[in-house]
């Protein structure tokens, strides 16, 4: 499969069976977003910075419910309850973790996750091979959180870290990814905002990839 950071919490996940794209953005945010097309367009919450599905060019199917959604053979998608903020969703109001298979693998987007991850969410993110985090803080959990939950996956061999400062959103009230880069070892900077993945490329021991925005 081949994974490309669009920016922000926005990914493209091209498998054998099918495209998704999660937490597409809308113009406010300034990341540029190139033409993408889906056929699944996986929505975390209902905030303008990711549910911005008129962007995804393709009649992609929408999923923004919990739930398993099978979409097409060999490609499911789960979605995950979980909270925004520490008060019970009372601030910035629910949020979806989504788990998706495809190719023999196991990844997961926690979206805006803000809070540590209950036993029940960790048990159903024990198989996960790739991670999409939110690292830095303030909206979602910050870089020793994420840390601490992704240490807490045994599983998990590449962590991609989103949702943080870089500098097209100087100013934004959010850590840069140094603050998590600091607490992991093992830190690849793949250079490029794509990269090809496959089962027998997973590596061996837990890995962090940064990647570029498009």
């Amino acid at each position: 499969m081949k994974i490309t950071w669009i920016g922000h919490s926005c990914f493209q996940i091209a498998t054998d069976v099918g495209t998704v794209v999660t937490d597409p953005f809308a113009k406010e945010v300034p990341y540029k977003f190139p033409q993408l097309s889906a056929d699944i367009v996986a929505v975390s919450h209902g905030h303008h910075d990711h549910n911005a599905v008129d962007r995804v060019g393709g009649h992609p199917k929408v999923v923004q419910t919990e739930g398993t959604h099978s979409v097409a053979k060999g490609l499911r998608i789960t979605g995950i309850p979980s909270l925004h903020d520490d008060a019970g969703g009372t601030r910035r109001g629910k949020n979806l973790i989504f788990v998706i298979e495809a190719e023999q693998m196991v990844l997961a987007h926690l979206g805006d996750l803000g809070v540590p991850l209950t036993p029940e969410q960790r048990d159903a993110l024990l198989r996960v091979d790739v991670l999409f985090a939110p690292v830095g803080g303030y909206y979602t959990i910050d870089a020793a959180t994420a840390a601490a939950l992704v240490r807490s996956l045994p599983s998990v061999r590449v962590v991609c870290p989103m949702h943080y400062r870089t500098d097209r959103n100087p100013d934004w009230p959010i850590a840069p990814v140094d603050d998590f880069l600091r607490t992991m070892d093992n830190v690849r900077h793949i250079g490029s905002s794509s990269v090809i993945l496959t089962r027998e490329t997973l590596p061996e021991a837990l890995e962090v990839w940064v990647l570029d925005h498009a």
